[in-house]
Parts: structure tokens; sequence; C-alpha cells
């Protein structure tokens, strides 16, 4: 599991000023790897990470191009966050950001 030091943390993104959560289990995962406390929420993460590879630099390209998936913006029913989906949301569910989707999950 992860050491009993480590507790959840709120942190702030650097791109959408966007809370998110920095989970005790992430932070020990962090420490053993040597990382630095993240300072992107994960779905800018990914947009940055996706927006790298499309360019044809960065790490991760692979060699090959995949078909990029339409994203949907929405904003998150639980924290009110602007973010991205891979799917056309229905008006009568809520859509949370990924952050507050694991939260609720149990993850």
């Amino acid at each position: 599991m992860y050491d009993q030091n480590f507790q959840d943390k709120e942190l702030q993104c650097v791109e959408c000023s966007c809370d998110f959560t920095f989970s005790a289990d992430d932070q020990d995962f962090y420490s053993q790897k040597g990382y630095s406390d993240p300072k992107r929420c994960s779905t800018c993460r990914a947009n940055r990470k996706a927006n790298s590879q499309r360019g044809g630099g960065g790490r991760g390209g692979g060699g090959y191009s995949r078909q990029s998936r339409p994203q949907f913006e929405v904003t998150c029913s639980a924290c009110g966050c602007d973010t991205t989906v891979p799917f056309e949301p229905k008006s009568d569910r809520p859509v949370y950001c990924s952050d507050c989707y694991r939260n609720n999950q149990g993850y």
C-alpha cells in the first residue's frame, strides 16, 4: 500500500487553475521514483501529452499516427472545472473531470 506519512493533498493546476487531489498513493509512487509533485491536473497532463504527440516532436510518438478521438468540452458536475471528454455527453447524466471521476469510483 502506501507509507502512512503521506496524506492526500490538494494542489492547483498551473494551466487551468483547478484544484486536484494528489493522493497518498501517488505521493508514495512519486517519492519512490524521485519525481517532484505534479504541476498539472490529470486532464491538462493528458491534453499536453496528446498535443506533444500530434506535433511530431516530444517523447512517445511510437512512429505511427493514431486518429485522434473527438473531444467535447464540458463543465465537471462535481467541481465546476472546465474539462474535455472523449464522448458526447447526454443532458440527463452528470459528467466529471478525471479527478472527480476517480474520486467517485473509490480509486
